[in-house]
């Protein structure tokens, strides 16, 4: 990547519920460009919606609707078997959701990121992938969908004619297939940070992302996605900050 180009990093925020909290979301966006926000399927309720997206309106930050399985007992990380009408629907209440709260806060949200094992699933199955673009685009087909790089995902949402852009993780190991190693497995956490900033560094300047195999995939991307909710989560997110202006790497929205 050349001298002077730029890439966004975004973080999942808004995942507390109630009186319990999930990470510091205002440390997370003093430093993050995207703001994907859990609209109530894995996290959140109206008023940790509100809370953050005030946030992220204050600092002048992006923010994505953030759907998911209903499934706040597993955090969205259970492949549940929801045929894909109900995944549509659940997609579709989620973000209106918090569109809806979105302009109490006075501030806009600008596109969807799938959470968690629903975008698992969305990146290998396409009814799935296709019925979470048919609620994007019956809630409000302006909205740009994030999806991993290279999956179904991401062809799906270019195929419905929405605005597609594309993430890696900053995180997480790869497989050479190019999807995420599922977690519990070996290399699916990526905890040191100057690896993953080092890792993030060569994808740039290569296009090539290491697997857990050793061969590297060729993946794409506009954004990088550091999980607010990792220990030492605000850590990684400024170690690779850091590393990106270190090369002359700006860090801005993907859709600035």
């Amino acid at each position: 990547m050349a001298q002077g180009a730029r890439i966004d990093l975004n973080a999942d925020l808004g995942e507390g519920y109630g009186p319990w909290t999930m990470g510091d979301d205002q440390a997370m966006l003093d430093i993050v460009t995207s703001a994907n926000i859990a609209c109530g399927g894995h996290a959140s309720d109206p008023e940790t919606m509100f809370r953050t997206l005030t946030w992220a309106r204050e600092r002048g930050i992006t923010v994505g609707a953030h759907p998911s399985y209903p499934d706040k007992e597993g955090f969205g990380r259970r492949r549940l078997p929801f045929p894909p009408p109900e995944v549509e629907r659940f997609v579709a209440a989620q973000t209106g959701a918090l569109l809806a709260i979105a302009a109490l806060a006075g501030t806009r949200v600008a596109y969807v990121k799938p959470h968690g094992a629903l975008a698992n699933v969305a990146s290998e199955d396409r009814p799935v992938a296709e019925a979470i673009m048919r609620a994007v685009k019956a809630v409000d087909g302006k909205l740009a969908v994030l999806a991993i790089s290279g999956t179904v995902l991401e062809r799906a949402a270019r195929e419905a004619g929405l605005a597609v852009y594309s993430e890696v993780y900053a995180d997480r190991g790869y497989t050479p297939e190019g999807n995420l190693v599922p977690r519990g497995q070996p290399g699916a956490l990526i905890e040191d940070y100057a690896a993953a900033a080092s890792r993030l560094i060569g994808w740039l300047e290569t296009g090539q992302m290491p697997t857990v195999s050793g061969q590297p995939v060729a993946l794409t991307g506009q954004s990088i996605c550091v999980h607010g909710d990792s220990p030492g989560a605000i850590m990684m997110a400024r170690a690779i900050r850091a590393a990106l202006a270190a090369r002359g790497i700006a860090v801005a929205p993907f859709l600035g």
